[in-house]
């Protein structure tokens, strides 16, 4: 029996995932938390097979950095991050982290079942792409990695100077990627790429 142990904040997502795990033959149920914030510790200190561990966590305890804890420390656990929320960083990063298997909530051609066993199984188990989303007249697809950290800083609102210093490049570069996006989206103002680009869900930043 594979002892899981589920992250979700969400208390009705977290209910139908203790009814998947306990709906199972070969799955128990070992914790149903709401944040990441306290899953090291269940590792730590009881048999725990398999974390379905979700990325944006109860008090802003981000999941991809539990998980990469918990895999860099008890590599014999396996971890699946979850996530409703299609920010264009979270795949690259669970890979980062180490994470067995990555799963959108919203992917119906992956059921969670299947995942688990494949991932149980030895498998890392990844989506082909990230969702598909549309930013004014651009899709997310037509966005650069760098353009796309660009837009994540936009949304807190501070000053191109700001934004250089964290991401490491001059004020010119971060003005010419602006330029672009606004371009491409065909979007007027840089308060109104911030604005789209959080409300799509494609750049979140603190997680």
């Amino acid at each position: 029996m594979v002892n899981v142990m589920v992250v979700e904040d969400q208390i009705m997502e977290r209910q139908l995932l203790e009814i998947i795990v306990e709906g199972s033959d070969d799955y128990a149920m070992a914790y149903s938390i709401d944040s990441a914030a306290m899953a090291e510790v269940y590792c730590a200190t009881s048999k725990v097979d398999l974390v379905l561990m979700d990325v944006l966590t109860a008090f802003g305890e981000s999941g991809l950095e539990a998980a990469a804890r918990i895999k860099a420390k008890y590599p014999w656990i396996k971890v699946i991050v979850m996530t409703s929320m299609p920010e264009f960083s979270f795949v690259s990063r669970a890979r980062e982290a180490g994470v067995d298997s990555f799963w959108y909530k919203s992917d119906a051609r992956a059921q969670l079942l299947d995942v688990m066993d494949r991932t149980m199984a030895g498998e890392r188990v990844y989506p082909d792409s990230t969702p598909q989303l549309r930013i004014g007249q651009a899709l997310s697809s037509n966005f650069t990695s760098r353009e796309l950290e660009v837009l994540r800083e936009l949304t807190s609102g501070d000053s191109d100077v700001e934004i250089a210093q964290r991401l490491n490049m001059s004020v010119w570069t971060v003005r010419s990627h602006i330029r672009h996006l606004m371009e491409k989206t065909g979007l007027e103002s840089r308060t109104s790429l911030a604005v789209e680009g959080r409300k799509s869900g494609l750049v979140i930043r603190g997680y």
